[in-house]
């Protein structure tokens, strides 16, 4: 049964609400403690609301997009009355004091939150083991590492313990997790989300998206997702983009598809093969290749993540960044710190910038004669258009193949 099966299930009575969140109550409590994909539980709560959305079906009113559907949420990512940690000792006793705008919107459409997921702290990482309260372990793939720093959100999918979790991605945060993981990971168009209540590692490359098994649980989530918030300047003007509507168009005749091996050759022979087998499905299914080449690649992210924790100064909440965070949070802090000191600024971190419009030009440069770039997961640092489009349901189906895809 996929997603949207499972919320017709729930809408139709033949399951409630309150029999799918005490499933994942019971696989939590069984493997959590092994896994540790979830840093807090919100089990009261879910149950209450389970119970009320089962309630309104029983008496034939309406009930939202996403009803009875359970939910996980990057411990970066503001909930109303729960720790809010990011994974780090600096923040281990704040409790959310709001919900971020996307968890309103879950909860608007009757979503049901059921706990916070485990992470790199303050998102510094791709390995989900900087984490304060300790790695994460891979479902998938006992004994090795789930990925980052979205690490607790893939887990939790992968293991079976959620429908649906959100994470952030600033440079493959969410889509880095779900290749580890073997689970569908989305990371939006920058804007396209709000970003109101995340705490950001980048603040001009984070975007929050979904984690899910399949193709009809990342359309859901990105149907409530995205909306347009006038509350947070990145927004962008964007509405009733039903993703769901593509779900069944996996054909691509027709489509002319770019192979860049600066995005996609690694040392590892291994993972060579993985890619190119999942470039040969888009041609079986009859996708066109066309070979380009990139020159540009980038050390923004380090002055930005510094600048977003100077607010941690021990002196409103929590305790002072520097005095208790990981070796990586520290170093990419001292780093940042000495890229955007006066006299270094303009040399390093304003050319980074002049750079991220190279790459960005070069990028739409490429999409002009081509549908879509086929990028390995951990290929580049970040890409700032993704798949809207007829292809959508085929490329998150086949997240597991290590391969990102990218659309004009």
């Amino acid at each position: 049964m996929n997603v949207i099966e499972k919320l017709n299930s729930i809408k139709n009575q033949e399951m409630t609400a309150r029999d799918n969140v005490e499933q994942f109550i019971h696989i939590i409590d069984e493997k959590n403690d092994s896994i540790n994909a979830f840093l807090e539980k919100n089990y009261e709560k879910a149950i209450e609301q389970a119970e009320e959305i089962d309630r309104k079906i029983a008496d034939g009113e309406e009930v939202g997009a996403l009803a009875g559907l359970v939910f996980g949420i990057k411990a970066n990512i503001n909930v109303e009355d729960i720790i809010i940690s990011a994974a780090s000792k600096t923040l281990d006793n704040y409790i959310g004091s709001y919900n971020a705008t996307v968890v309103e919107n879950i909860i608007r459409e009757d979503g049901i939150i059921i706990g916070i997921n485990n992470m790199d702290e303050f998102a510094a990482g791709s390995s989900t083991e900087t984490s304060y309260f300790g790695p994460v372990q891979n479902p998938a793939a006992p004994g090795r590492i789930p990925g980052g720093s979205s690490g607790g959100s893939a887990a939790a999918i992968a293991s079976g313990m959620c429908d649906i979790s959100i994470g952030s991605d600033t440079g493959g945060s969410i889509r880095n997790p779900a290749s580890h993981c073997g689970v569908a990971g989305f990371k939006p168009t920058y804007g396209l989300v709000s970003r109101q209540g995340l705490l950001d590692l980048s603040m001009s490359l984070d975007q929050i998206g979904p984690l899910s098994k399949d193709a009809s649980g990342i359309a859901l989530a990105l149907n409530t997702l995205v909306d347009y918030d006038s509350t947070e300047c990145t927004s962008l003007k964007e509405k009733n983009i039903d993703f769901t509507s593509v779900l069944d168009e996996t054909r691509l005749e027709g489509m002319k598809i770019a192979v860049c091996k600066e995005f996609i050759d690694v040392t590892d022979e291994e993972i060579n093969k993985v890619v190119n087998k999942a470039i040969q499905k888009l041609v079986d299914a009859g996708a066109e290749l066309v070979e380009v080449s990139f020159d540009n690649i980038d050390l923004i992210n380090y002055v930005e993540f510094f600048s977003a924790t100077r607010k941690y100064d021990g002196r409103d909440y929590g305790y002072r960044i520097e005095d208790v965070c990981g070796e990586e949070v520290l170093r990419r802090i001292e780093i940042g710190s000495y890229i955007s000191q006066k006299e270094f600024s303009g040399k390093f971190y304003k050319k980074a910038l002049q750079a991220r419009s190279l790459i960005r030009s070069e990028i739409n440069a490429m999409l002009e004669n081509v549908d879509l770039i086929v990028i390995g997961a951990t290929g580049i640092s970040y890409i700032e258009r993704v798949v809207v489009g007829s292809v959508a349901s085929y490329i998150v189906n086949h997240a597991t193949c290590n391969t990102l895809i990218v659309r004009k």
